[in-house]
């Protein structure tokens, strides 16, 4: 009788973490790209100062 009590404890146990974890994917929010500027870089000091940084730009600096 007690090892039944426990199993079942155990299993509504992971039963209700495993909805939990489900519902806690489905319920989470996407990451807006570029928000305040994280995608592009601004170049701050040089020739190419204020423009933002792309392949373009940094073409010349790679070797």
């Amino acid at each position: 009788m007690r090892d039944t009590k426990h199993l079942e404890k155990h299993s509504s146990k992971i039963a209700e973490s495993k909805k939990e974890k489900a519902l806690f994917r489905t319920l989470r929010k996407e990451v807006q790209a570029g928000a305040h500027g994280t995608l592009d870089y601004t170049i701050k000091k040089g020739v190419n100062k204020n423009k933002i940084a792309d392949k373009n730009i940094l073409k010349g600096n790679q070797k």
